[in-house]
């Protein structure tokens, strides 16, 4: 007998695992009301998975820097020179472009913020 802290009855589980095959095999919904399906994205809607949406008018340059240094970095990075912001970079697996632009940093300034770092690049947030 197996004793374990699932939330769910093995019948019940067999049961859901009955009412999902159609939607595993077929690739698409398979309900007959329409409403209860998700809606599709539109193709005008900004792509908010990849990063910040940018301002209008603007590139969004600094944000995507600042968005990607955050997500590597994270808060317990900093206090940190550049040195030690290159070490997070490569323990963390930073992609190179990142590298290259922190390697781009100033060697005699400590950083206190992912918003400091981005503007010692000399990338300023679009207004």
């Amino acid at each position: 007998m197996q004793r374990g802290s699932d939330r769910l009855s093995v019948h019940k589980d067999d049961e859901m695992k009955h009412e999902l095959q159609g939607l595993i095999r077929s690739g698409h919904p398979t309900r007959a009301e329409e409403w209860h399906d998700p809606e599709p994205s539109a193709d005008d809607d900004p792509d908010v998975a990849l990063g910040p949406v940018p301002a209008r008018g603007t590139t969004g340059e600094a944000e995507a820097v600042r968005f990607e240094f955050a997500r590597r970095l994270g808060r317990t990075s900093f206090p940190a020179d550049r040195e030690g912001l290159l070490d997070v970079l490569e323990d963390r697996h930073a992609p190179d472009g990142l590298i290259a632009l922190a390697e781009e940093l100033p060697a005699d300034r400590t950083f206190h913020t992912v918003q400091e770092v981005v503007s010692a690049l000399g990338l300023h947030p679009s207004t």
